[in-house]
């Protein structure tokens, strides 16, 4: 069983930036992939960023070149800088890590969620 706590979100203006960080603990296995998610009201969840399960980053088009991922301590930690930030960002941002080693099709645990809002 995996735990994931994220934490660093909050209420910042177009531009500016955050650090998520999302602490995992339990059983992690070399061939589970990691990733962040986001789920604005009224939207469906969309893939962010993540770790593939082979170790390389990967980024949706709308983040890329604004957000960067880092991962410590092996596979326990993993954080992602959110510059440049945009009113269209504003989501409840998951932390995930899947079971099945696919970001695209995310089978796993998650964890609570931290709401990230961003206004002009």
């Amino acid at each position: 069983q995996v735990q994931l706590v994220e934490s660093g979100g909050g209420l910042v203006q177009a531009g500016e930036s955050l650090r998520l960080s999302c602490a995992a603990s339990g059983s992690i296995r070399s061939n589970y992939a990691m990733g962040w998610y986001r789920q604005a009201p009224g939207k469906q969840r969309e893939f962010v960023a993540g770790f593939t399960s082979g170790g390389m980053t990967s980024y949706s088009d709308s983040v890329k070149g604004r957000f960067t991922l880092t991962r410590t301590n092996a596979k326990n930690r993993m954080d992602l800088q959110m510059n440049s930030l945009k009113p269209e960002d504003t989501a409840v941002y998951y932390c995930a890590v899947l079971i099945n080693g696919d970001l695209r099709i995310p089978i796993g645990s998650w964890g609570q969620g931290t709401q990230v809002t961003v206004f002009s």
